[in-house]
């Protein structure tokens, strides 16, 4: 069974993020970039299949500028077999992205696709439902845990209310939530042996996906420095307070 895996280059998630001076967006300059935390977890679930026997390839995709070959060549480092570069350039947007991995899917034929549930630069959870949606796959979203049998694949997901199983004939789709698993670090000979592992590289224009965003970022902007807080006397002059000054009662 062929496993393809997605994952992002996004600034670490121990980096303090600012915006730029002059509001047109985040500060990327010097800082350090890393596999998105919910991608990591998807490339180790997929290399945990393949250990056990399940899969029989794991296949890393990334989208993005050339820079984004560093982390193709660390999730390659995490036991993957070879990796895909989509080259793109610019902002891109989850529905660019899904087209562009649904060219990708239809060259692949994986049986199982593992992504991580959302990006912690976006956040906006869309890429793994829009792909399930372009490909007509089934899919598992939120998933805590992943099994995979007799052709099917049954997800444990996390929602509002609890936990749900939902059972997916594959072909078929699952984004991963923080509890499916812990990932590992890789070893310094499996970084040297990612060096060797085959990637190859594709652009935005083989695959036929126009990739123009749609959306316009108007301005980025730090959130407002939070007030100290204050110490009141008595019972009664905290009523007064919240009452006159911050107006919630």
């Amino acid at each position: 069974m062929k496993v393809l895996v997605t994952v992002k280059r996004v600034v670490d998630y121990n980096v303090k993020v600012r915006a730029k001076s002059d509001g047109t967006g985040p500060e990327l300059g010097n800082v350090k970039m890393s596999i998105n935390p919910f991608c990591e977890i998807a490339v180790e679930e997929a290399v945990r299949l393949k250990e056990a026997g399940v899969a029989t390839e794991v296949v890393i995709v990334s989208v993005g500028d050339k820079s984004c070959q560093e982390q193709i060549r660390s999730a390659l480092a995490l036991g993957a077999d070879r990796g895909i570069h989509v080259e793109a350039e610019g902002s891109l947007q989850p529905l660019a992205i899904a087209k562009l991995l649904e060219a990708v899917v239809d060259r692949e034929e994986p049986e199982l696709i593992i992504m991580g549930k959302q990006s912690i630069d976006g956040d906006n959870n869309q890429t793994g439902q829009m792909l399930a949606a372009l490909t007509g796959r089934p899919q598992g979203t939120f998933a805590s845990k992943l099994d995979i049998a007799d052709g099917k694949a049954q997800v444990i997901r996390e929602i509002d209310g609890g936990l749900q199983t939902v059972s997916l004939a594959l072909p078929a789709i699952v984004t991963t939530d923080l509890r499916l698993n812990e990932p590992r670090y890789a070893s310094l000979p499996n970084i040297m042996k990612a060096k060797r592992k085959p990637l190859d590289t594709l652009t935005a224009s083989e695959l036929g996906v126009d990739t123009v965003s749609k959306v316009t970022l108007v301005s980025a902007e730090p959130p407002a420095t939070r007030q100290a807080g204050i110490k009141v006397a008595s019972v009664s002059e905290l009523v007064e307070k919240l009452k006159n000054e911050a107006k919630v009662i």
